[in-house]
């Protein structure tokens, strides 16, 4: 009786610890990192552009100067502050 209830031990602790010999991460480890080379890729507008010899379009000097110190004196003049709302 005992040698009998030891090999259904036995039996019923390898067919619990086969499904963990399986290994899954082959397909797993083959799409590791696919959704952030996607993003990365979607972001890309020009992936020849290395190769052009045109210098990119945009504002001159001028124009570019402007606005960085437009952009620079929003900070110097700090807006009002709102009334503040109080319960008496």
């Amino acid at each position: 009786m005992r040698t009998t209830f030891t090999q259904w031990a036995a039996l019923a602790l390898l067919a619990c610890g086969a499904p963990g010999c399986v290994s899954t991460t082959p397909d797993w480890d083959s799409h590791f990192g696919a959704a952030t080379r996607g993003n990365l890729a979607a972001q890309v507008l020009d992936p020849a552009a290395g190769a052009s010899r045109n210098p990119a379009l945009g504002l001159d000097g001028r124009a570019a100067r402007s606005a960085i110190d437009n952009y620079q004196r929003s900070f110097v003049r700090p807006e009002g502050q709102p009334a503040a709302m109080v319960d008496q």
